[in-house]
């Protein structure tokens, strides 16, 4: 087994530079929410902004786009922060089980397990 190595949190000051000395994320982003560009990148935008709103032209998660870039999560999440301020992206959010009472009954995925068991 080779040992794992640590994981590369990049120049603190690349960092402070990429973020604008900001280190408050925006809670708009899990690692799986889905971003989706609106807009093409303009003349001047960040570097990270363009190469964000290239990789999401298709629907794209938070967590790929963070190994993408090599940037930290929270970094990403504050890019993003900015692109959805600027209404050039779009996150769309996995969606939960409104409530226990919307899953299937157990004793029907009882019978589902049985008659898979049974093939």
């Amino acid at each position: 087994m080779t040992p794992r190595r640590p994981v590369d949190t990049g120049d603190p000051d690349r960092l402070y530079t990429v973020t604008g000395g900001r280190s408050h994320a925006d809670d708009a982003f899990d690692l799986v929410t889905l971003v989706v560009r609106e807009s093409e990148p303009s003349a001047g935008m960040q570097s990270e902004h363009v190469r964000i709103l290239e990789m999401c032209r298709h629907p794209t998660a938070v967590v790929e786009i963070a190994a993408e870039l090599r940037l930290p999560i929270t970094v990403v999440r504050i890019l993003l922060g900015d692109l959805l301020a600027m209404g050039r992206i779009t996150a769309r959010h996995p969606r939960a089980a409104a409530s226990v009472a919307s899953l299937p009954d157990s004793a029907l995925l009882k019978e589902v397990l049985h008659g898979l068991r049974n093939l």
